[in-house]
């Protein structure tokens, strides 16, 4: 964020877009209302510039109210519009906590962010996909995760088209000209990588009511209508589920949308769009609905304060899926797909290098393996240190602290810290900000004229952690005894009494551990 921008805080924004069908132009119109959030002799507006293809934004005009209430006029402000910045020069003096509004109206072919294309059938489309810092690629906006606000958008656009985004339906209208106009309003503050449209020939199924209040619908092609109803029609039970877990849902809606979005699925607030092929009249996509229904959550309403700690949207989306299915299909299931999860980590990090909590300036590369399922173990193997219970009260607490604010990773841990009593630095160091994993090389030995067998643990990584290690023996007699370690050097040798000699030695039977494990018996 920018020195300037940085100086104001946007609490609403009105955006009415105007679409046809003669070209991929748009004009718009933004109304930003802000507060100063320091003294400013400048203020600054992302937005991209034209480039090179003619694609991007060109401001008309930028105006402001002026004068007594009662007296008010709009004047136009000067401005100037490079390098993807609105700067508006500010005269007056300003005063930390005062509110400004400036209205800002342009046109243009977006390069990106509002996706126009044509759909799977070949018809035509218009779906916003913000993420992660691509909405000012359309919209006149302050394009961060940290400054939220509450949206409107107003959209005309031609008749034969409907029009979903974020909030509560206010308006429906036929305009002269065979345009409609549609406006939707949305009261909760959100970060603009979640603020969208999606306009298309959507069919539309109310898939019904959460909690008697909550309603949950379908938005699909009008071409597969019915397969598409069928497969969206889980994420009513699956918003259920988490609105148990984790606590209230915050939108007065759900849509699930069928869109072009570049990803598998976006968790914009309240109208999830999905990629086209999600819709088959299989139901396959249930593991991806929950990931973005969680999202609605951690992401949303608890957002992260940088890019660089994005593992608080994926990591959380990722391990609360697996405990929606565990739920569903049982412990087997969950330990079978972390033990999926840590090949795909330790594959990655291998190459990578890099911790989860990264300050890369190129988000897209954040995209990974660290945020998503790195960041799922992380969670995974704190529920297994801390307990159930522990776990989630942390998890509630978490959200019932930053819903509707930003978080860090240290926020995290001081919430886990707190509902557990115990110190976490630990943890949080090793596992989130050390570009490494745990390798184990565990050899062991049976002492038949003691009755014992000798376990060496060494950690073959460059960094020294500390963790839990659970070891299972089978016996010559055909039992099984289980014992926990504790592992806090590079290497260290355990003694265990057992009946009879050893045979066999498993680590990690409860799937519990983020790490690579050899095992070697020796003479």
């Amino acid at each position: 964020m920018s020195a300037a921008q940085s100086k104001i805080d946007v609490l609403h924004y009105i955006f009415r877009i105007e679409l046809n069908d003669l070209d991929d132009t748009l004009y718009g119109e933004a109304a930003i209302r802000f507060v100063y959030t320091q003294n400013a002799s400048a203020i600054e507006i992302d937005l991209e510039n034209i480039n090179t293809t003619l694609k991007g934004m060109k401001v008309m005009t930028v105006k402001y109210p002026d004068g007594w209430p009662g007296e008010i006029v709009i004047k136009e402000a000067s401005f100037s519009h490079k390098h993807n910045k609105i700067v508006i020069p500010r005269g007056e003096k300003t005063v930390k906590g005062d509110t400004g509004f400036f209205m800002i109206s342009y046109k243009g072919v977006p390069a990106d962010g509002l996706i126009i294309s044509k759909n799977q059938f070949g018809k035509r489309t218009f779906f916003a996909d913000n993420w992660p810092n691509r909405a000012h690629r359309w919209l006149p906006c302050n394009d961060d995760p940290s400054d939220k606000a509450s949206v409107e958008f107003i959209v005309t656009a031609p008749s034969s088209y409907r029009v979903i985004s974020n909030g509560v339906l206010m308006e429906e209208s036929n305009l002269p000209g065979d345009k409609k106009l549609t406006h939707w309003k949305e009261n909760v503050p959100l970060p603009t990588k979640v603020m969208v449209i999606g306009v298309a020939d959507f069919a539309v199924q109310h898939a019904g009511f959460v909690n008697d209040c909550i309603p949950v619908s379908s938005w699909v092609y009008t071409e597969n209508k019915d397969h598409g109803f069928y497969d969206y029609a889980i994420a009513r039970d699956i918003l259920a589920f988490f609105i148990d877990y984790i606590g209230p849902y915050a939108y007065k809606k759900l849509a699930n949308v069928q869109s072009k979005t570049i990803f598998g699925g976006m968790e914009n607030a309240g109208a999830i769009f999905y990629a086209e092929h999600t819709v088959n009249g299989l139901q396959t996509e249930e593991r991806l609905i929950a990931h973005e229904i969680v999202h609605q959550w951690f992401g949303n309403m608890a957002t992260e304060k940088s890019f660089a700690h994005f593992w608080l949207s994926e990591g959380f989306a990722t391990y609360l899926t697996h405990i929606y299915l565990e739920s569903k299909y049982g412990t087997d299931s969950l330990n079978k797909r972390m033990q999926e999860d840590r090949e795909t980590v330790i594959d990655f990090v291998k190459n990578a290098k890099r911790p989860v909590v990264d300050s890369t300036p190129d988000y897209m590369r954040l995209l990974n393996a660290n945020s998503y399922q790195k960041g799922g173990w992380v969670l995974h193997m704190l529920r297994r240190q801390l307990g159930d219970s522990i776990f989630k009260e942390s998890i509630r607490q978490y959200y019932a602290t930053y819903a509707g604010k930003n978080a860090d990773t240290k926020d995290l841990q001081q919430i886990f810290e707190k509902v557990s009593g115990r110190g976490l630095e630990q943890f949080f160091k090793q596992w989130l900000y050390t570009p490494e994993n745990p390798s184990l090389k565990i050899k062991w030995k049976n002492l038949s004229k003691e009755n014992k067998v000798a376990i060496t643990v060494e950690q073959q990584q460059n960094t020294v952690f500390e963790f839990p290690l659970d070891l299972y023996f089978t016996t010559g007699l055909r039992k099984n005894k289980g014992e926990k370690l504790f592992i806090s050097k590079k290497t260290e040798t355990f003694y265990f009494s057992v009946t009879g000699p050893v045979i066999k030695v498993d680590a990690d039977h409860t799937t519990s551990l983020l790490s690579e494990i050899s095992i070697q018996q020796v003479n």
